[in-house]
């Protein structure tokens, strides 16, 4: 880790840093297969429309274990949830990726994955529950951090592409992931420990039946409901969901089908986009204030929203072209991220963090799941249809922010006024 970033590590204590220490061994595999993931599927047999399905699939059953992670979190306890279904969720995944053959493969797999929301509330109440909320962004800085750096890892699978070809290279990637990340959730396991509010859930939870925990569920929707401020939050969130699913499913296929560029240069792209994130993160970032965190998430989904455009455009085999593209689209997610997760979790309480959270993952994920079935029938009309839609979703964000920020500005008006009275 760099300067600047064992400095920022070396200010974070407890689960945090028991949670990021081993985030490398997770997202460095993982940026090496998903680069190719799609393209795996579709060189063992799978058509468009079926890998947009596969998509659509996982999130289903995402937006089932969603529902129940808040449940299991606080009945099982995060550090129980998170190894539990880490390992299920990931490790059995990873193995059935390494050695699929065709379709079915590919469905059972993306069943078993989908439960991968449970670990993931789990983890975000582990991540931030025992620090306070002005460390949080410093947290997402560093996690971002962590991601950026995987990104130069991700030719290291264009490599073993050259060398052993597509899907012997991704059988050898996914076999990896499965051995590195199965180390890291019991080394993490090891290096937390359960959060204050995480021991107080398990005691309020002893014998708890899911069907008793409705009412907390309801109450949490109704929290967020009569909340206008995190409505739009929200909205803004998911709606940057959606692009993700849509872009991570069928950028690297638009690449080779459509930008006609090979298997092993599209491996250079996750490196590009490192570059530009960690280049950000030393020299702008820092002079960035935390009072026009509304206007910088604005300016990134502008950068994003011509990124897009410029995909769209550009002419087969413009490299130059697809890079710059990249570098925006890069430039502008390392704007939004930080600020509007650290926007959402400061937005929800510790004491119902784990029922908001999961509600929060249910409704982002009834909103995108149809992204992957959009996207493969769009694609398969014509590849350009999905990056159009990513770039409306883009423009629906610079929209809502601008709302946001009008509704913050008439609120505290009101609160002065009312105060001065």
């Amino acid at each position: 880790m760099s300067g600047k970033g064992a400095m920022m590590f070396g200010n974070i204590r407890g689960n945090a840093r028991g949670c990021l220490l081993y985030e490398p061994m997770f997202v460095i595999p993982y940026s090496m297969f998903t680069t190719y993931s799609s393209l795996y599927m579709k060189e063992l047999g799978l058509s468009d429309t079926q890998i947009g399905f596969i998509t659509s699939l996982g999130l289903l059953v995402q937006i089932y274990s969603s529902f129940i992670s808040g449940y299991l979190t606080d009945v099982l306890g995060r550090r129980k949830a998170l190894i539990l279904f880490d390992l299920l969720s990931w490790s059995i995944a990873t193995l059935i990726w390494a050695v699929s053959q065709n379709f079915w493969y590919f469905f059972i797999a993306a069943i078993i994955n989908g439960f991968q929301k449970v670990p993931n509330t789990a983890w975000n109440c582990l991540l931030v529950e025992d620090t306070d909320p002005q460390d949080r962004p410093v947290i997402f800085a560093v996690l971002q951090f962590i991601g950026i750096i995987a990104g130069f890892f991700a030719p290291l699978g264009g490599l073993l592409v050259k060398r052993f070809t597509l899907v012997p290279a991704m059988r050898i990637m996914y076999a990896i992931a499965f051995v590195s990340m199965t180390l890291m959730f019991i080394g993490r396991n090891y290096a937390t420990h359960e959060t204050d509010i995480g021991i107080k859930k398990m005691k309020e939870s002893s014998g708890l039946k899911f069907s008793d925990s409705i009412k907390e569920y309801v109450s949490a929707v109704r929290e967020i409901w009569n909340n206008k401020a995190l409505m739009i939050i929200f909205a803004v969130y998911i709606l940057n969901n959606f692009q993700i699913t849509i872009r991570g499913t069928y950028q690297y296929l638009y690449l080779v089908d459509v930008l006609k560029l090979s298997d092993v240069m599209i491996s250079v792209f996750p490196s590009v986009s490192s570059l530009a994130m960690l280049i950000l993160l030393f020299f702008i970032m820092p002079r960035l204030k935390n009072e026009y965190a509304d206007k910088y998430m604005k300016y990134g989904f502008a950068a994003s929203l011509v990124a897009n455009l410029i995909l769209v455009l550009a002419p087969p085999a413009n490299i130059p072209l697809a890079m710059v593209s990249t570098l925006l689209v890069s430039a502008g997610g390392m704007i939004i991220t930080p600020y509007l997760e650290s926007a959402v979790a400061n937005a929800i309480s510790d004491e119902t963090r784990a029922k908001t959270f999961s509600i929060l993952t249910v409704l982002i994920l009834l909103f995108i799941s149809p992204a992957g079935i959009i996207g493969g029938w769009t694609y398969s009309i014509q590849p350009r249809i999905p990056f159009v839609l990513v770039a409306v979703t883009f423009l629906l964000c610079i929209i809502l922010m601008g709302v946001l920020v009008k509704y913050n500005r008439v609120n505290c008006g009101e609160k002065k006024a009312s105060s001065e009275l």
